[in-house]
């Protein structure tokens, strides 16, 4: 990957954020669309194959909510989606919740079985953001493996869900990526050689937010 300049751990990218929302004022909901937008320009580019039916794996943090609201902006291109979502959607973060609420509104499809996996021609992973710095248990490694388990290729929101941010390593499993649309800046764990290959082909999306620590 060609990377910038800058490359930030998980602790920078968050002081970032919050200087971002809290200081210069643009909030948590518009860099969460700013972000979708890049995200889905990015599946758009990709061949029409391969947006035949989308998939977005959806967590309960603002990981989830990015992938939300790409799920939106493509049903609203025209590409076929369906929400798999990893908890009950009452079980998320404010913007998350937000999110959900407009998916609701242009009745995108919902479920919580991964089997609807087998049939995606594409898989969008926005179960975890960069925060994960504890294994992987329960439902959510099983949705990460089941995501692997899958025919479909892989588009990572940020980074590929179960990697370290930090060191690219698994958090005991992540998802293997075909691309990574990472925002604002790489992350260092993106540049080891673990990361890479999670990661696969990575995207800096580096007009999401304003940026000037």
């Amino acid at each position: 990957m060609t990377l910038m300049t800058k490359v930030v751990t998980a602790k920078e990218m968050k002081a970032l954020d919050r200087h971002t929302i809290e200081e210069v004022g643009i909030p948590a909901l518009v860099l969460m669309e700013r972000a979708a937008l890049a995200i889905a320009d990015h599946i758009l580019a990709l061949p029409k194959e391969k947006r035949h039916q989308v998939v977005v794996a959806v967590g309960s943090g603002n990981n989830g909510g990015d992938g939300l609201a790409v799920a939106r902006l493509l049903h609203l291109a025209g590409v076929p989606v369906q929400l798999l979502f990893a908890m009950p959607p009452t079980e998320a973060s404010e913007e998350n919740r937000v999110q959900q609420h407009t998916c609701a509104y242009y009745q995108l499809p919902v479920t919580t079985d991964p089997a609807v996996l087998s049939k995606a021609t594409l898989i969008v992973d926005a179960l975890f953001g960069i925060g994960i710095d504890r294994e992987v248990t329960g439902r959510y490694r099983e949705l990460i493996e089941a995501i692997n388990q899958a025919a479909a290729p892989v588009v990572a929101v940020d980074i590929p869900s179960g990697l370290n941010a930090d060191t690219g390593e698994a958090m005991g499993v992540a998802v293997k990526a075909a691309s990574t649309v990472t925002l604002a800046y790489p992350k260092v764990g993106l540049t080891t050689p673990s990361g890479e290959e999670y990661a696969g082909l990575v995207v800096v999306a580096d007009k999401v937010g304003i940026y000037d620590l």
